[in-house]
């Protein structure tokens, strides 16, 4: 029988020390813990709507946080790089339900933090997926750098005392190769939840950069992906606009044990874009390899 899985059926809450940190879960069996990008309005829910219901299905326990300073969870301001705080609130969850180890999957900012939980917390890790992870493997061939996506990106951010939807709806074409195929609940329900609290998130954000290091956001780790000494696997939109096809060979050169699909006709979503081919693969990955 066919799970029934809405966002409102799968939403919980959990206290980790002074931060309310929201998350769907849904299914049991292994842990498999997916982490949104970061983009205005992102949270657990628009990334991997497409994903959770089906690999609950395929018999794992699927959970979905909204990171720190994203979407539902609790507010933040910190000096400290995103990857480092989602890092350690992934452990604080999984010590929170119970979970000793799960499969991290990443995509875009997601991505940066599932790298900083294997470098963090091996000892945590299963199974380590990753899907279009930017900011900190150094220059790209391909592109400029910053590249298209990421400029707009921070744009968005930096209009959260005046946001405006026009420049909002361009940034949500960029993340995907078909803009086609969005959906006007999807670019609204975003645009709602970054509005949402006076655009606190937002604003905290900036407030974020401001306080870090000039380069703490897209510090090079290339040399540490080395360390990590999980299964990996690499997925990439091969005209992903934020970031660049080369990083993906860097990180399969960097990485000790890694496979690498690249799907055509696909941007910075690849979870979305090709929904039932990620989640085939996914599941593949998980089981057999």
């Amino acid at each position: 029988m066919t799970m029934v899985i809405t966002e409102e059926s799968t939403s919980r809450y959990v206290q980790l020390g002074d931060m309310k940190l929201h998350y769907h879960e849904a299914g049991e069996g292994e842990a498999i813990i997916m982490l949104h990008g970061g983009g205005p309005g992102a949270g657990g829910w628009s990334n991997y709507s497409r994903n959770i219901g089906p690999l609950a299905e395929k018999g794992y326990r699927v959970i979905l946080p909204d990171c720190p300073g994203f979407h539902k969870s609790g507010p933040i301001v910190t000096a400290e790089p995103r990857r480092l705080v989602h890092a350690r609130a992934v452990v604080e969850l999984m010590d929170a339900l119970d979970i000793q180890k799960a499969h991290v999957v990443g995509n875009s900012l997601g991505g940066q933090s599932a790298i900083a939980f294997a470098l963090e917390y091996p000892e945590r890790l299963d199974k380590l997926i990753l899907m279009g992870p930017g900011g900190f493997l150094g220059p790209s061939l391909f592109n400029p750098m910053p590249t298209e996506g990421t400029k707009l990106l921070f744009n968005v951010f930096q209009d959260y005392e005046h946001p405006n939807f026009e420049k909002f709806n361009t940034l949500m074409k960029l993340f995907v190769y078909d803009s086609s195929e969005l959906t006007e609940e999807l670019v609204q329900s975003r645009f709602e939840s970054m509005l949402s609290n006076d655009c606190e998130h937002l604003r905290n954000f900036v407030k974020s950069r401001e306080l870090a290091p000039p380069d703490g956001l897209f510090t090079d780790i290339t040399p540490r992906i080395k360390e990590i000494q999980a299964k990996s696997l690499v997925i990439w939109g091969r005209d992903d606009r934020f970031v660049s096809l080369d990083h993906a060979l860097k990180l399969i050169w960097e990485l000790p044990d890694a496979r690498l699909h690249i799907f055509a006709q696909c941007g910075h979503w690849a979870q979305w874009e090709k929904a039932d081919e990620f989640n085939r693969l996914l599941a593949d990955f998980l089981t057999n390899e």
